[in-house]
């Protein structure tokens, strides 16, 4: 099945703004749709969220979200420090779901509770509490899309100049 979009990337209540605009940065460059679920910590009009995701905002596929909800549970993937799965065990498909909780708090427990089965984690290999939001966004959507590419799945980017 193709989708309209590499990926759907959820940042569940963002705090950092500018985290967030390279989140949206990267899903221009990377063809995925943003959705920004409620409350931000920030007002998307700052500067330092105009100023990350430069003159590229106006092309972002972004959706706003007071509750969110997966639409298609079975390819929605929670990224969590405290998961025991790997994000190396996903086989990613076009238009997969990849949330992501907030800066300091991470997922809500319930959210992680209610969907074990698909929290993935990005391997630690060194003395670090966690990655960075904007790191991991870009490590998960950049893994997946290799897994797409190799697949023949990607929407295709444009040619390296």
């Amino acid at each position: 099945m193709m989708s309209d979009v590499n990926f759907n990337v959820v940042l569940f209540r963002p705090e950092i703004p500018q985290n967030t605009g390279n989140i949206g940065r990267l899903c221009v460059g990377t063809h995925c749709r943003l959705h920004l679920v409620h409350p931000l910590g920030f007002d998307l009009s700052e500067k330092q969220l105009r100023r990350a995701g430069l003159d590229y905002w106006q092309h972002l596929d972004v959706r706003e979200h007071e509750n969110w909800q997966p639409t298609d549970v079975d390819r929605t993937f929670f990224f969590s420090k405290k998961a025991t799965r790997s994000v190396f065990d996903i086989e990613f498909m076009p238009g997969d779901t990849l949330v992501f909780g907030s800066e300091t708090k991470g997922l809500p427990d319930d959210m992680r509770f209610e969907n074990q089965e698909r929290c993935v984690a990005l391997p630690h290999y060194g003395p670090v509490r966690s990655h960075n939001l904007a790191n991991s966004v870009s490590a998960a959507v950049y893994l997946g899309l290799k897994d797409l590419h190799d697949r023949g799945l990607a929407i295709s980017a444009k040619p390296l100049s």
